[in-house]
C-alpha cells in the first residue's frame, strides 16, 4: 500500500505560481511512477504530468507544457508540481497518483486532492 497526501493548493491570481507537494508513505516510493491529475467542476479527471521512477523522465499534457514542472525527491518520498503562469482554466482539484508501467501506465494509488483556484 502507498498513502499519498497532497498539499500546497490555494487561491492565486492569473499569472501567478503555486507549488504542489505530494508526500508518500508505505511501500517503496522510488519504485513507482508518480503522476498529477486534475478535475474541474463538471469535467472528467484529466492527466497533467508524470515522472518515471528511474531516470526521472517526464511527460506533460499539452495544456500545461512549458508552464508546469513535475519533479521528485526519492529521499523525501515526495513529488512536486511547480505551476507557473497559471490561468483560470487551471482551476481544479489536483490529485497525486502512484503507478506502474505494464505496457501502459496503471495508476494504483491516489491522494484525496488539493484545490487550486485561479482568479482572473
Amino acid at each position: 500500500q502507498v498513502q499519498l497526501v497532497e498539499s500546497g493548493g490555494g487561491l492565486v491570481q492569473a499569472g501567478g505560481s503555486l507549488r504542489l507537494s505530494c508526500a508518500a508513505s508505505g511501500r517503496t516510493f522510488s519504485s513507482y511512477a508518480m503522476g498529477w491529475f486534475r478535475q474541474a467542476p463538471g469535467k472528467e479527471r484529466e492527466f497533467v504530468a508524470r515522472i518515471a521512477w528511474s531516470l526521472g523522465i517526464t511527460y506533460y499534457a499539452d495544456s500545461v507544457k512549458g508552464r508546469f514542472t513535475i519533479s521528485r525527491d526519492n529521499a523525501k518520498n515526495t513529488v512536486y508540481l511547480q505551476m507557473n503562469s497559471l490561468k483560470p482554466e487551471d482551476t481544479a482539484v489536483y490529485y497525486c497518483a502512484a503507478g506502474t508501467f505494464r505496457g501502459s501506465y496503471s495508476w494504483d494509488y491516489w491522494g484525496l486532492g488539493t484545490q487550486v483556484t485561479v482568479s482572473s
